[in-house]
Parts: C-alpha cells; structure tokens; sequence
C-alpha cells in the first residue's frame, strides 16, 4: 500500500498534479540550485541578488515578516500571474516546476515559521473607510502614494491599493503588515511601544476597508 501511494504521489508530481504543500515537501539540493539560478535570471534585476529590493522600484522578498505570512500558494501566484498595473510581468512561461523552485529558493533564504494559515483564516475587516482614508493621508501615502498607486505615484513603497496586490491578499495579511511592518525595509511596524504610529485594532481595519474600497473603483 505504501508503495502504491508514493507512486501515485511521484506521478501526480510528474505531471503537475501534486498538491503545493506535497511540492514543496519534496525541495532537494537541486531544486534549490535550479531557483537560485532561475531567480538571478528572472528576478534579481528588480528585487536585486539577494532579494533585498530597491526602495521605489521592487519590493524586498527577504524578510522573515513578509515570508512567515506568505503561503507557498500565495507566492507561486504572485510570480505566475505578476501584478497588474505594476511593473511586476508575468512569470507563467516558466512553467509550474521552474516557479516551485524561485519559492523553495526564496523560502531557504529566510528560516521562519508559516502562519500563513492562521493569518488568512483572521476574520474580514470591518470598518469605516472614511476614517481609514484619514489615517491612510496621514501615515501611509508619503510611501505608498495618493490612492495606494505606490511607485507609480514616485513613492517608495509598493502599490497597496491597486487589485493587482488586494486581490491576492487577505485582510489578515494587510493586518499582520500593517501591525508588524517589514524590517529591512522603510516599512516599520504601526502597533505597539516600537510602532511609528500606535494604531488601534480598529484603526487598523478601518485602513484596510479603505483600501479593499479602492479596488472596487
């Protein structure tokens, strides 16, 4: 029975039919040498060698913020499908098996846990939007731009709300980022004694009801 169950799984993996967790449970040596390559091919122009970033230009991918709430789904998507109206491009000519490895590669960076699961599962946001827009004016467009356009706008930080991004995010992801921030980048957290700005759970959700509000114009 064994046997017959790790062939079935080694033919679904074959063929493309594996599940994303069974994928990546299976990341060997080589498979992190092909997305090492395939990243400095594909990726290191915009987001640099070591994935760092460049503030106004790409977003940094090495930090354990953004990776311990990212799901491999969530990654693989990103890459596969770009974001629009970003100069993030498609990447779906790689094919499935060359982006499973950019993600193994990106994952073996940065060492952390992943909550992606417990933060997608976080209820929706409920909130006042004009009072979000407020506090979006006051503390996040310097970066992020009038209208979450990011880049675009001659920020520094990235187009948070355009659907290209909300519509790949949960609400528990903006959350989680907005709490916690980014470090190794100009995103620092707005919660807590270290916050720039110590914004309540309800402030919070009222930017991300905001933001969810621009996706929808």
């Amino acid at each position: 029975m064994k046997l017959r169950k790790s062939f079935i799984l080694a033919a679904m993996f074959l063929f493309g039919l594996a599940p994303i967790s069974t994928a990546f449970a299976q990341t060997s040596s080589q498979t992190l040498k092909l997305g090492k390559k395939l990243f400095n091919a594909n990726c290191a122009t915009c987001h640099q060698a070591d994935a760092i970033g460049k503030p106004g230009f790409a977003p940094s991918l090495s930090n354990p913020e953004l990776m311990s709430i990212s799901s491999n789904k969530f990654l693989m998507g990103t890459i596969r499908d770009g974001r629009e109206d970003t100069g993030m491009g498609p990447f779906a000519h790689l094919g499935r098996k060359k982006v499973t490895a950019i993600v193994s590669y990106l994952r073996s960076t940065v060492k952390v846990k992943d909550r992606s699961k417990e933060v997608n599962s976080q209820p929706d946001a409920r909130g006042d939007p004009r009072l979000g827009e407020q506090w979006y004016n006051y503390i996040c467009s310097t970066c992020h731009g009038v209208g979450g356009t990011g880049y675009e706008a001659g920020g520094t930080g990235t187009a948070i709300g355009l659907p290209g991004t909300l519509n790949k995010v949960s609400d528990g992801f903006l959350r989680e980022t907005i709490k916690k921030g980014r470090s190794n980048t100009r995103m620092l957290p707005f919660q807590g004694p270290e916050g720039l700005a110590n914004l309540s759970n309800q402030e919070i959700d009222d930017i991300i009801v905001y933001l969810r509000s621009l996706a929808k114009k």
